[in-house]
């Protein structure tokens, strides 16, 4: 095996040391994410804050995440960088007559319209980390979260999160989706991984049920938007199928992403119960499988397409960032969880393609968006809007699966 083979093999000296070198280059690129209020500039290309786009709840907290991993990991000048994204949750970003948090707001401090349940996912996510490191405020901050959250968004009946509230908090959205409730087992099982408090990874449970059997019923492809009754609406967004958040189709990242969250909750609920656990994996290998076969290479050039159609043909094959870090961070967990060698061969493909496409080795971070030859494209994510994707990439593959990555980083918990 050749020196320039090994950095990318899971397991090796090479590769953790590899993903190390990328990781502080994350690190060093986001330096410049706070305002002057806190919330967080949106950053370009190079780093540099894009100031006349909206600062949103959601990047500001995933920058908070990004920041707090980074403190453990005794990156310089971290705990700055987290106090000033909570000081945006706490101030600017709040909304202290109606409760919750604005999704954002303008250059010129309008208000983006709505609440928004994925940002105020994400809002538990970075406070949970922010409370693992130490910083003032945070659990407090992480306390309302969790009730403006149990409020207004998690419905104790279906077992769901709806999806989007007007700015009062007086009419919802018939709308439903997938993409929310998946950001939102995530902040739940942080939420019980840092407080203690079990109902929350009961309650991701109760989510991923109901996506295994939307999935198991739709060849593995999970459907990712809904009516207010939970019928799936497959047609959703047929005539804007590159939406950021809402695509039409399957989206191969999310079935790699729901794989590894749900690898992560069944290994940590059924600690003492490996046939359990291994019921609930080998239903992450379906979701994996599913998404790399419909996905990666799926029309002759290597990377994975943003969306399919419902019979697993590409329809936007554009390649995003952030499902490529989901295909090696679940690819690992896969490994680890199974020993199956065809996914630290996988592993080993998606690194390469890293390296030699998608990291940014002269500007720094990696490409948000490129076409299907792998040229750089801006159409859906211009610039680099944030860290959250690409630093937990360097991170999942090396650290316990049963934890949230900030908690398992935190108390040096290794696979």
């Amino acid at each position: 095996m050749s020196e320039i083979n090994k950095k990318y093999i899971l397991g090796t000296n090479e590769n953790e040391a590899f993903l190390g070198e990328l990781r502080e280059k994350l690190f060093r690129f986001g330096h410049k994410f706070p305002s002057p209020g806190g919330g967080s500039y949106y950053l370009g290309d190079d780093g540099t804050p894009w100031t006349e786009r909206p600062r949103e709840s959601w990047i500001t907290s995933r920058m908070i995440h990004v920041y707090s991993i980074a403190s453990f990991l005794g990156h310089e000048g971290s705990e700055a960088l987290i106090d000033a994204g909570l000081k945006g949750l706490m101030g600017e970003l709040r909304d202290e007559k109606f409760g919750g948090w604005y999704a954002g707001l303008t250059e010129n401090n309008e208000i983006l319209p709505n609440k928004q349940c994925y940002a105020h996912a994400f809002v538990i996510l970075a406070s949970s980390s922010a409370t693992l490191a130490g910083r003032p405020g945070a659990k407090e901050l992480l306390d309302d979260a969790l009730a403006v959250y149990d409020r207004w968004f998690w419905n104790e009946e279906e077992g769901l999160s709806c999806d989007t509230w007007n700015t009062e908090f007086t009419e919802l959205d018939e709308y439903r989706g997938i993409n929310a409730n998946m950001h939102t087992v995530e902040a739940f099982l942080a939420a019980a991984d840092v407080t203690g408090d079990e109902k929350y990874r009961e309650r991701a449970g109760r989510i991923i049920g109901h996506v295994i059997g939307w999935a198991e019923g739709n060849n593995w492809r999970i459907p990712e938007h809904f009516t207010s009754d939970w019928k799936a609406d497959l047609e959703c967004n047929s005539d804007k199928p590159d939406d950021p958040f809402k695509p039409y189709g399957a989206t191969p990242g999310h079935g790699l992403e729901w794989a590894r969250l749900i690898a992560q909750w069944a290994l940590s609920t059924y600690e003492y119960d490996p046939e359990e656990a291994f019921n609930y994996v080998e239903a992450c290998e379906h979701l994996y499988n599913r998404a790399i076969a419909d996905g990666w290479n799926a029309d002759g050039a290597p990377g994975i397409v943003y969306t399919t159609d419902w019979n697993g043909k590409p329809v936007v094959r554009d390649r995003m960032h952030w499902t490529l870090c989901e295909a090696i961070n679940t690819a690992a967990v896969l490994y680890h969880a199974t020993g199956k060698k065809k996914y630290a061969d996988e592993y080993a493909e998606f690194m390469k393609y890293l390296d030699e496409v998608v990291a940014d080795h002269v500007n720094g971070s990696w490409f948000h968006q490129l076409d299907e030859n792998n040229q750089l494209k801006g159409t859906v994510w211009p610039g680099k809007s944030d860290l959250y994707h690409a630093v937990q990439a360097t991170l999942i593959p090396y650290y316990a699966a049963n934890l949230s990555i900030a908690v398992a980083v935190k108390e040096g918990e290794k696979c």
